[in-house]
């Protein structure tokens, strides 16, 4: 008779009947089996380091253990054990100690406790998104020890220079279309909480590719704090703007005209919309913006003028006088987008595209609440905004450039023909 074991334990027949007499005997503990793959696993890890821990000291002593050679530069002295956490469990190993020469181990780095992998996958989990107690809980299922707050507050010093090289690279080539918008933190101070603004910068390239090109800490968001972010921007090598998308903060409109005269300037014509519904009554609100919508669906800049005059008039004829002045005075601010390619107006009429990387900030910065300074609040933004410039988001191209050129170059032909 012929038996057959299956995968649920049951042995049976080859004809299908249960063999009563064997079920009992041949049993498969999953748990078991795991356990000890698991320390094959990890006492193999362990034998390797060791084993390549004596070749490093034999290679330094210039002779194996015990050999007599005329060539030997040290004898050994013994070993000391230290642990190591590695992806496989933890391992002790035996470093060996030599008697004169001093032992540095390419294996391992001297004090080290866990693999560089490990700490890296720490970083990047924290940097990326995952909570401070999240990190230690993953830790601890993962490798069996809990990594402490601390901890990972010292494994983040050694990328941070990694962050502060990416910040401070240089820009190279033009970049037409460029975004700005700031966000507010909170960091601790002297036992009080203060409010901190980190600048951030993206742009669109002449490649059509958009790339986050500045973060800095500023003290305010004024234009101090934003004069010196355009100049950072400068001396990096920052060129070819030709316009600037962001919303109404004075201190940035007054800082670009200092350091990029050439360049236009666009109001987010989203920000606006929302500066003129603080004067219009909730249930007026949807009326409005279909009025506001109709300036901006217009084909040129003198049509959406001779329009936001018709709203003008409309919100006073409805008692909304003050909403009727917020258009009068503003609505030229968010015009500018249409001296460009008409193909480029919706991506670079609204500061959307930075809004959208902003929540994403937002969203990681709550997790952490006050920060301990404003350098700690800077590199976890720009950790971020690093990280996101690495996806999709800046392999993906956003704009044609190609009919910004076009167009360029036309209205040179007309300049020189006016001239001519």
């Amino acid at each position: 008779m012929s038996i057959v074991c299956e995968s649920n334990g049951e042995v049976k027949s080859a004809d299908g009947a249960k063999c009563a007499e064997f079920s009992e005997v041949i049993k498969i503990d999953e748990d078991k089996v795991r356990r000890h793959v698991e320390e094959v696993v990890r006492q193999s890890v362990e034998e390797t380091l060791n084993g390549l821990l004596d070749a490093e000291a034999d290679e330094l002593c210039g002779a194996k253990r015990y050999e007599r050679s005329v060539e030997r530069l040290d004898t050994r002295s013994g070993h000391y054990r230290r642990m190591l956490q590695t992806k496989a469990g933890k391992v002790t190993l035996k470093v060996p100690r030599l008697r004169s020469l001093p032992f540095e181990t390419q294996i391992i780095e001297r004090y080290k406790r866990r693999e560089s992998s490990v700490e890296e996958a720490l970083v990047e989990m924290y940097l990326a998104g995952v909570s401070l107690r999240r990190v230690e809980d993953i830790t601890e299922a993962l490798w069996g020890t809990r990594v402490s707050a601390s901890a990972v507050s010292e494994l983040n010093q050694k990328i941070y220079a990694r962050i502060d090289g990416w910040r401070n690279r240089p820009l190279e080539g033009e970049y037409p279309y460029v975004y700005f918008d700031a966000i507010w933190l909170q960091r601790t101070w002297g036992g009080e909480v203060e409010k901190v603004a980190v600048l951030v910068a993206i742009a669109v390239g002449g490649d059509g590719y958009r790339e986050i090109i500045a973060v800095c800490e500023g003290t305010k968001e004024d234009k101090e704090s934003w004069r010196n972010f355009l100049r950072h921007l400068k001396q990096r090598g920052l060129r070819g703007v030709r316009l600037a998308i962001s919303d109404k903060c004075l201190g940035l409109v007054e800082a670009l005209g200092e350091f990029f005269p050439e360049a236009r300037w666009q109001r987010c014509v989203v920000h606006w919309y929302r500066n003129v519904f603080t004067a219009v009554p909730k249930g007026k609100v949807k009326s409005v913006a279909a009025m506001l919508k109709a300036i901006h669906a217009q084909e040129d800049r003198q049509a959406a003028l001779r329009k936001a005059v018709d709203v003008a008039a409309k919100l006073e004829a409805m008692k909304l006088g003050k909403a009727a002045r917020i258009v009068r005075d503003g609505v030229a601010e968010t015009l500018g987008y249409m001296s460009f390619p008409m193909e480029h107006w919706r991506q670079i009429r609204t500061n959307n595209p930075l809004e959208r990387i902003m929540r994403e900030i937002r969203r990681r910065t709550r997790v952490v609440g006050a920060f301990p300074d404003g350098r700690s609040a800077l590199m976890l933004v720009a950790a971020r905004l690093r990280h996101i410039a690495g996806t999709r988001w800046g392999t993906k191209r956003y704009l044609d450039m190609d009919r910004l050129r076009e167009q360029e170059q036309e209205e040179r032909f007309a300049a020189a023909e006016t001239i001519v």
